[in-house]
């Protein structure tokens, strides 16, 4: 398994970018990886709401069904997962100041002979883990100026 964490603060408070982040179709925005992400489902985002996401990283195209997890006041969670790969991304969000603290934890699981790679899953995604909090800031702090 590989593990990406990340902890950085953001000038919206927890309530704005929780209500950004628990509609995962907006990763087009702030994960680097990802060029298309496509709710699945209608109505009100909730536990169990789901998305097709299709992401390229170092080159390779992949596609993911997420799922979202967990919602409360203070985190989400989304599990992705397809034939090769499961990952899940926690996100928590507490008060910090007038803004939030985020952390950011992606834990992706390789299955069968793509295990192999985890070595170097782990290098890419350090890379990625740098691009998506820049990515992230940059986007929730412009929400307060929305």
């Amino acid at each position: 398994m590989t593990k990406i964490s990340r902890t950085f603060t953001v000038d919206p408070a927890p309530s704005v970018v929780l209500d950004y982040l628990k509609d995962f179709s907006h990763a087009e925005e702030w994960d680097p990886g990802t060029e298309k992400c496509i709710r699945l489902d209608d109505g009100p985002i909730a536990v169990g709401s789901r998305w097709h996401n299709t992401s390229k990283i170092a080159g390779i195209s992949t596609e993911l069904q997420y799922e979202l997890k967990k919602l409360t006041d203070t985190e989400v969670v989304f599990v992705g997962s397809n034939d090769t790969a499961t990952s899940t991304d926690t996100i928590a969000v507490m008060p910090s100041g007038t803004g939030s603290e985020i952390t950011y934890d992606a834990d992706i699981e390789l299955k069968g002979a793509a295990k192999v790679a985890t070595p170097v899953i782990k290098l890419v995604f350090e890379k990625i883990g740098n691009d998506t909090e820049d990515d992230m800031v940059r986007v929730l702090n412009g929400l307060t100026t929305s």
